[in-house]
């Protein structure tokens, strides 16, 4: 894990805290915007782009990154993430997207849907996201908006699609209420948010760096160092048990799954010699750590409304 620059909110105390106030809320979701705006969702902080910002080249090196990393813990048959959509369906439905970053899932659920919109609390990303579907001319709405109030009209959407957002955001009990409300009645929301595991969290985020004599991050506490050395101003982590009493609240939950990259299970710093570790290991092991056993840091959830 790398250190990131950030002021986590004092406030902001345990892995699925929620805000007690107007204020709080506020000030989190603020800080969130900041965030994201500074540090848009590339995929991969170490290594420089190399191409022009805007380029079909730029949008390309992205996907790039992100999926040879989703095919190393989902590989998928014909699309990516055919394991969890039904993408024949997709093209009678109406799409959300909460949180399109760069637009790399945008790119590719607007080419199948019937209708695509993407939504995202950061003008930068909707200037990106919009720049990517003029540049490939793909046919979608891309709107900066704020998923916790959200200006759809009720039962609008048959699907909605959110991966890696809603736990970041303020209050991500507010954005499932919202989500159910703009969801079709029989439609289908699929999410992914952070899971916290005896290996992912407490080992891997925080227990090496306490046991590393003088590391900086070694006097923090486990949640100050998962914090400052995970993306977002704020980041939740669940456990299942945690997430499906949330969830259950708004929807009917028809699957939970763990996933994972391959880094996830490789305890050392970033760098030349961890790709080279990485390289070696077999995507079937890592997938055994972070999917069978449920070790992974992405919890992914289809809901029913």
């Amino acid at each position: 894990m790398t250190i990131l620059k950030k002021a986590i909110p004092k406030d902001f105390a345990a892995p699925t805290a929620l805000p007690a106030s107007a204020e709080q809320t506020g000030r989190w979701q603020r800080a969130n915007r900041t965030w994201w705006n500074s540090n848009p969702m590339r995929y991969d902080w170490t290594e420089p782009l190399g191409v022009r910002e805007g380029s079909p080249a730029f949008y390309d090196e992205i996907d790039r990154r992100f999926f040879s990393e989703l095919e190393q813990f989902m590989p998928w048959r014909i699309k990516p993430f055919d394991p969890l959509v039904d993408f024949d369906a997709l093209g009678r439905w109406d799409m959300l997207e909460i949180g399109v970053g760069n637009g790399s899932h945008a790119g590719l659920f607007a080419r199948n849907a019937r209708s695509f919109t993407g939504i995202d609390l950061t003008d930068y990303a909707v200037k990106s996201t919009s720049g990517r579907m003029r540049c490939f001319g793909i046919d979608a709405t891309i709107l900066q908006m704020d998923a916790e109030v959200m200006a759809f009209r009720d039962n609008s959407f048959d699907f909605i699609w959110s991966w890696g957002v809603i736990h970041h955001s303020a209050d991500t009990e507010r954005v499932l209420g919202e989500m159910r409300r703009v969801l079709k009645p029989g439609g289908t929301a699929i999410t992914m948010v952070y899971h916290r595991t005896l290996w992912n969290y407490y080992m891997m985020g925080g227990l090496i760096y306490r046991l590393a004599p003088g590391h900086p991050l070694r006097k923090k506490s486990v949640h100050e160092i998962v914090q400052l050395t995970t993306d977002g101003a704020i980041a939740r982590f669940y456990s299942i048990p945690e997430w499906r009493a949330l969830t259950s609240k708004f929807f009917t939950v028809e699957d939970v799954r763990i996933c994972g990259g391959k880094a996830e299970v490789i305890p050392l710093p970033n760098g030349s010699f961890k790709r080279a570790v990485m390289r070696a290991v077999p995507d079937g092991l890592a997938r055994l750590a972070t999917n069978r056993l449920k070790q992974g840091t992405f919890l992914v959830s289809t809901l029913r409304k």
